[in-house]
């Protein structure tokens, strides 16, 4: 505590009370509550520390928000703890803020992912779930032709067979062959169809 000098000091020369008002601009105000403390540390370094979190965060507004105003509390609630002969209390927010941020991450990497609110059916299967079953309603869908147009695409398409080996294997005609094969395409996109697929 300061000693007190009997000679009266005009308010206009008297040193600035030490303290958290030394970190900002202007004159001290007669008190300081904890809402005029936490104004001031929004005016003076809310801009400025935004920007640096922002960087931080990658761009996330909403996220560089919320560390801010958890940086400013956690000024706010060790103010007494600080260097009121600092010029400026940016460096030690920016510290606290980016440990904040650090924090955050691992909390978000340590949980699993969150599969959100929405309806399961919105979800989108993994891509082996997919071809599987569309390989289900493919196969029903051949089963439903007659037995010469599968029997067509079976030698054409999954044996990998050329119109004439196809001919070959099968003892009939070029010509049959891709008749066949054409028909049996049209009779297939139709079955899917029914099924709900679009080839």
């Amino acid at each position: 505590m300061a000693h007190r000098s009997s000679t009266t000091v005009p308010d206009s020369e008297r040193a600035a009370p030490a303290g958290p008002w030394s970190w900002f601009s202007g004159p001290r105000p007669a008190a300081v509550d904890d809402q005029v403390l936490v104004n001031e540390l929004y005016r003076v370094y809310g801009r400025p520390l935004l920007a640096f979190v922002l960087r931080l965060t990658g761009g996330d507004r909403h996220w560089a928000e919320d560390v801010v105003q958890e940086t400013m509390i956690r000024a706010w609630r060790s103010a007494h703890q600080l260097d009121a002969n600092a010029t400026s209390l940016l460096p030690w927010l920016a510290t606290v803020a980016r440990r904040i941020v650090i924090d955050d991450q691992r909390r978000k990497n340590a949980r699993p992912q969150e599969a959100g609110e929405g309806p399961l059916e919105n979800l989108r299967a993994p891509d082996g779930l997919e071809d599987l079953l569309r390989s289900v309603v493919v196969s029903e869908a051949l089963m439903s032709l007659s037995p010469a147009h599968r029997e067509i695409l079976n030698e054409t398409f999954f044996r990998d067979r050329s119109v004439n080996e196809a001919a070959k294997a099968l003892g009939i005609p070029v010509g049959t062959v891709k008749s066949r094969v054409y028909y049996a395409l049209r009779a297939l996109r139709v079955a899917l169809e029914e099924r709900g697929v679009t080839p």
